[in-house]
């Protein structure tokens, strides 16, 4: 298959299965397809970026080595908003290595707080935030003060999923704290 054709023949959700298909858990499929998405042109990385985010919910594990690659993707000067949401979108979902941490908290906080940034990458961004602070709980008040900030200007769906970060971290608090000592997460 010449990858780089088919990206460019179609945009829908029935070739971007189907080219996530052919590459599979094929290491060798799969450099193409991010060389493609981190080297080639605008149209060829926009639509890319969708291929690689169903090849990562097929095989989580081929995209772990490219992290920081699609983290320095995504701080390129005009990038499409294709890439951001589905790089974030991959983020909700994988164990960030404590070096990239800072990285991703910096990005994610710099789009819940654009008022430039789409409402998926927003609403993405929100859950991986949540994440980290699980993780990090010091970020939980610096989070929970975006998202208040935010929420008089916000859309319909960031509502909804500030509703749902809101009532984590809250949850989460309470399975930390009892009676003033640290007791075992659930």
């Amino acid at each position: 298959m010449d990858l780089e054709s088919e990206i460019l023949r179609e945009h829908s959700k029935h070739q971007t299965v189907r080219i996530a298909r052919w590459i599979g858990d094929d290491r060798r499929r799969f450099r193409k397809l991010m060389e493609l998405f981190l080297h080639g042109e605008y149209r060829v990385t926009q639509r890319s970026a969708w291929i690689v985010s169903e090849c990562y919910e097929q095989h989580p594990r081929l995209i772990t080595p490219w992290l920081p690659a699609l983290l320095k993707k995504m701080q390129e000067p005009g990038v499409h908003d294709a890439v951001k949401r589905n790089v974030v979108r991959m983020l909700q979902c994988i164990e960030i290595p404590n070096s990239l941490l800072g990285t991703v908290v910096s990005l994610c906080f710099d789009y819940l707080n654009s008022v430039d940034a789409p409402i998926a990458v927003k609403a993405h961004s929100m859950t991986v935030l949540t994440r980290i602070a699980e993780r990090e709980p010091d970020l939980k008040r610096e989070l929970r003060d975006s998202i208040e900030l935010m929420l008089p200007y916000a859309a319909p769906a960031i509502h909804a999923r500030a509703r749902m970060v809101m009532k984590r971290l809250k949850k989460n608090e309470k399975s930390i704290m009892k009676n003033g000592i640290l007791a075992p997460r659930k």
